[in-house]
């Protein structure tokens, strides 16, 4: 597969490369954006450098959650409230995804490598795998330590939990309103925002039931809460391992209508036959195909050019970010092994 120029200023921008062997048989990569070893004010680039303002957010953002993650622990023990502790380790969690989040916006401009001709875009789902397990292991965790509390009720400090919880609410906002200044586009600022938002709501929901317990003394609400809270991280993290498992394994992903491309493709003039049809993702957002397109024998290089072209317009518009589209003139199949 040949490699594209390693540079970006600034803009994404599409290529074709046509190399026709003998018979009009050749191959097209198409892209959507390139990996760049140099860009112009928008990535970190050394001490002293502009540092993106999407960089800055998260790093915000991550410090506001560590930061509060561990307040949560130590007021956890000292509220004796199971619910605090489990939504401490979700947050424990979040940190984890924060952390890896930002990792790959800063690795993500540095584009592809000897070894990684794809870029590093998977490390974010190999990152979403991890703290996914993470997450199961923490909920595995709260579970046992809640279930027990409903056959002994032990009471709980109320008060305590209220103010950490309107803590949370206000550490989870100034977080969420810092990742909405700047450049909300990227796909993992929006990510973290979306645990942000998950966090926030949970604490308004430990906040209504440590009101409940402080006028009613309903300490029962407390490990209920814990449940609700671990069973809410395990359906997501679940999910969130079955998504990347099918990325990791290259399921065709559920996105991309891989018939109607074919579809289009047959209208196409001079086009017979598609074949070797394979579709994959790399993360969950970039999707790659490739394919074999069988055309009438008498076409010409101009036609072919053009056929090409028109071939990479429709999957470019059914959002594959990598096409790569081998002619083959009627009569000339690829062997078993190719195909």
């Amino acid at each position: 597969m040949s490699q594209p120029p390693n540079h970006n200023h600034g803009h994404s921008h599409q290529h074709e490369h046509s190399h026709p062997s003998p018979g009009l048989a050749g191959h097209v990569h198409g892209e959507h954006e390139h990996g760049a070893s140099c860009t112009h004010g928008a990535h970190e680039h050394g001490v002293g450098l502009h540092v993106h303002p999407v960089v800055k957010n998260m790093r915000v953002a991550l410090i506001l959650n560590s930061v509060f993650t561990v307040i949560e622990f130590i007021g956890g023990v000292y509220t004796n409230s199971v619910a605090i502790i489990s939504d401490a380790i979700h947050d424990l969690g979040d940190t984890v995804a924060i952390a890896a989040a930002l990792v790959l916006e800063k690795q993500s401009s540095k584009g592809r490598t000897a070894m990684f001709s794809y870029g590093k875009r998977r490390f974010s789902i190999l990152a979403a795998f991890l703290t996914s397990l993470i997450l199961i292991i923490g909920a595995v965790i709260i579970l046992r330590e809640a279930i027990p509390r409903f056959f002994a009720i032990e009471p709980v400090k109320t008060v305590g939990v209220l103010w950490l919880a309107v803590a949370g609410i206000l550490f989870n906002g100034l977080a969420i309103l810092r990742l909405r200044t700047g450049e909300p586009q990227s796909l993992n600022q929006r990510a973290v925002m979306l645990h942000l938002v998950e966090d926030a709501l949970g604490w308004i929901a430990v906040l209504v039931g440590a009101v409940i317990m402080y006028f009613t003394h309903w300490f029962w609400i407390d490990p209920l809460l814990s449940v609700g809270i671990a069973i809410f991280v395990l359906y997501n993290a679940i999910r969130n391992i079955i998504a990347t498992l099918r990325i990791f394994l290259q399921a065709a992903p559920a996105s991309v209508d891989t018939q109607a491309i074919v579809n289009e493709l047959l209208m196409l003039p001079g086009v017979q036959a598609v074949h070797d049809v394979h579709l994959w993702s790399m993360d969950g957002e970039k999707n790659v195909l490739s394919l074999h397109l069988v055309v009438d024998s008498s076409i010409d290089m101009r036609a072919a050019g053009k056929l090409l072209q028109q071939a990479r317009d429709i999957t470019s518009a059914r959002n594959i970010y990598h096409p790569t589209i081998q002619v083959e003139p009627a009569g000339i199949h690829c062997s078993l092994e190719d195909c």
